[in-house]
């Protein structure tokens, strides 16, 4: 019975361990990519002109 305990333990902690490294890759991921984001003062905003279609 202890051996079965052991073994759950060690597959729970291996599975947890591999969700917070899931997790802290996506953060720091994130965090990364917002940095590299360009930064606009101001709105481009763009004129197009209407063309008839021939």
């Amino acid at each position: 019975m202890t051996d079965l305990f052991n073994l759950a333990m060690l597959v729970c902690a291996a599975i947890g361990a591999m969700g917070l490294g899931v997790f802290a890759a996506y953060g720091i991921f994130r965090i990364g990519f917002a940095l590299m984001r360009p930064r606009t003062a101001t709105s481009v905003t763009v004129k197009t002109q209407p063309e008839a279609a021939l």
